[in-house]
């Protein structure tokens, strides 16, 4: 190994540590009770009701996570548009983590499955609105931030006259969900006020269409001749 490869090595995990502690920081701010020490066995049920949408959460935040990770298996060597994109997802991973939680806690509290947050309350469409526009776009700067990452370890392969297929592959999953958050955004954008509350729910209900990302593998592995390359 090269004296250049293997500082671009100690660089790339840098990096690497700090994408983890950043998604590691956004975690703590969603556990339940957070510095709270529960002061009655009341106050510590209520807290326990906040497990669902803090499961649901540390979910969702945890596939971002993983997203970078599996990045890192394409593109090994440090460069200055792995590193801006990477810190671009720690930025939008820090603003995400509020609508995040405030979606799931609304979720959850709505079918009583508990921990809507102290002092948020839904008590009019327009807030609905607000978060669903909120979660959707910041979902959207996610998902795309990673699909920029594999588009440029695409780039990267080719330069080093490798096979650039499974990035672009990891590059088409995370362009699902891109579409999806940004589509949600714009539908809770448009829906009038008056709509009923069937109608309200349909920007959430979006979100179901990922499973669109196991089909459109299949058929970017069968295309491409991906299953007798590996």
């Amino acid at each position: 190994m090269s004296l250049v490869e293997h500082r671009e090595g100690i660089e790339a995990g840098r990096l690497d540590m700090f994408v983890d502690g950043a998604f590691a920081f956004t975690l703590t701010l969603l556990v339940i009770g957070r510095d709270a020490v529960p002061a009655s066995a009341q106050e510590l049920l209520r807290m326990l009701g906040g497990i669902p949408a803090f499961a649901a959460s540390f979910s969702i935040m945890a596939l971002f996570w993983h997203g970078h990770v599996r990045w890192r298996r394409h593109n090994l060597r440090a460069d200055g548009g792995g590193l801006f994109l990477s810190l671009l997802l720690v930025f939008f991973a820090l603003i995400f983590v509020y609508p995040l939680h405030m979606m799931f806690a609304s979720l959850f509290g709505a079918i009583d499955l508990g921990g809507r947050p102290d002092g948020f309350a839904l008590s009019e469409m327009g807030n609905l609105r607000a978060l669903y526009v909120c979660y959707g776009v910041a979902f959207t700067c996610m998902a795309g931030t990673l699909a920029l990452l594999f588009r440029h370890a695409a780039r990267v392969a080719q330069r080093e006259a490798r096979s650039p297929l499974h990035a672009r592959l990891e590059q088409q999953s995370w362009l699902v969900p891109t579409v999806l958050g940004l589509l949600s955004a714009l539908l809770a954008l448009a829906l009038p006020a008056s709509a009923p509350p069937l109608l309200w729910s349909l920007p959430g209900w979006l979100y179901m269409l990922m499973f669109l990302i196991g089909p459109l593998t299949t058929r970017f592995r069968r295309r491409h001749g991906m299953d007798a390359l590996s």
